[in-house]
């Protein structure tokens, strides 16, 4: 890979493999029962490909059993992960102790060099590079001797910890945005499990969930690609609802209809594929199909959203049920899905105690995006030695 000669003064070149450990990791048996649903969190690229710093859960868990019988192996605290193979060069940090599979590669910064802070922002700097060194006829993959091959440009440790503690603290506000906005959502999901499964009155009405908003249809993208490089807006996609836009995301002209524009804060569902009810946390762009946009002129946006949520495992149901590749849900089962719907004043009242839980989660979402963007700004500016901070 490049080495470049013109670095910053007092800064010096290392192998990566120099400054920090690689560490593999493994599988349990599938077929083996006793090594599975265990307590230990074991990570896919699933996990960890959130666009986040932090990863804190696996979906899947083994034994300790399955750990010792296994080359899996624990990753702790604060090491990061990076995902080798197919989906290759996704990075986290651990927020615990967690084990991990063959596909990700754990990574320890070996002390009195560097430290684990700074090694996640130089491979989020260093990503691209190892992208390109990645080969397989498959599967894109990186081994460890990609990262042999790898040379950084390392300042001095004080300058390393002034460096990370930029970039650290605004992850960290992004962080705890985000958990904010988990608790924010429970609470809101907790009054409305309250007022309309468990203490729904008799007498309130019942309506189609279709009846109560419109699920609008994205189009086909593909019709509509730019017609320059400034009248563009980027495609929203399942992939993207689910994980947010990459650099290279697909593009279609922005004059189209303005009710197929997306703006942050709008409910989106995908409806096929990857079932899931989403308050858009993005950026402005365009509604790709197999997606629904979900508005309404009658109803608060917190009440056809909850609304979708809780009809959204039925829905699941229903696409897994379908004998094609990729499941999915027809309008007619948004007629089937019911609603209960209580007088007007009373669905005043509980707005005042709901639009204000979710205008502060899209608040929050726009700051997120601010922080994200800002980081994203300072990162390689700051990774490069083109702006330096004082140690």
């Amino acid at each position: 890979m490049s080495r470049n000669n013109n670095i910053p003064k007092g800064w010096k070149i290392y192998k990566f493999t120099d400054i920090a450990e690689i560490i593999g990791g493994g599988t349990p048996s599938k077929k083996n029962p006793d090594y599975w649903n265990g307590n230990i969190d074991w990570l896919t690229v699933t996990d960890f490909n959130t666009g986040r710093k932090y990863v804190r859960n696996a979906e899947q868990k083994i034994t300790k059993l399955g750990l010792e019988k296994s080359s899996a192996k624990i990753l702790k605290e604060g090491q990061i992960i990076i995902s080798a193979r197919g989906t290759v060069g996704v990075i986290a940090v651990l927020g615990k102790d967690m084990a991990f599979n063959q596909s990700n590669y754990g990574i320890n910064a070996k002390e009195d060099i560097t430290f684990n802070d700074f090694l996640y922002y130089l491979l989020k700097y260093k990503i691209n590079e190892l992208k390109q060194a990645s080969y397989g006829a498959v599967f894109d993959t990186i081994t460890k001797s990609t990262f042999e091959n790898l040379q950084i440009e390392l300042p001095p440790l004080p300058e390393q910890k002034a460096i990370a503690s930029v970039l650290s603290s605004l992850d960290d506000k992004i962080d705890l945005l985000h958990r904010e906005n988990k608790t924010l959502e429970a609470m809101a999901e907790t009054l409305f499990r309250q007022w309309f499964i468990e203490e729904a009155k008799e007498d309130w009405k019942k309506k189609p969930l279709d009846e109560i908003a419109n699920y609008l249809n994205g189009l086909a993208c593909q019709k509509y690609p730019p017609k320059n490089k400034v009248d563009k807006l980027p495609v929203l996609k399942i992939k993207e609802l689910k994980n947010g836009f990459t650099k290279y995301p697909d593009w279609a002209t922005s004059n189209v209809s303005s009710e197929y524009i997306v703006q942050n804060g709008d409910v989106i569902f995908s409806w096929s594929g990857s079932l899931l009810v989403k308050i858009w946390d993005g950026e402005r762009c365009v509604l790709n199909q197999h997606l629904f946009k979900v508005t309404s002129e009658n109803y608060p946006k917190w009440f056809y959203y909850f609304w979708t949520k809780y009809h959204l495992e039925n829905f699941i149901t229903i696409a897994e049920s379908k004998a094609t590749t990729m499941g999915h849900i027809k309008r007619k089962d948004l007629s089937a899905s019911m609603v209960v719907v209580p007088p007007c004043n009373v669905l005043e009242e509980m707005n005042k105690s709901m639009s204000p839980i979710i205008n502060k989660i899209i608040i929050n979402n726009r700051q997120i995006r601010t922080l994200e963007q800002l980081r994203d700004t300072l990162l390689p500016k700051l990774m490069s030695g083109k702006v330096r901070v004082k140690k």
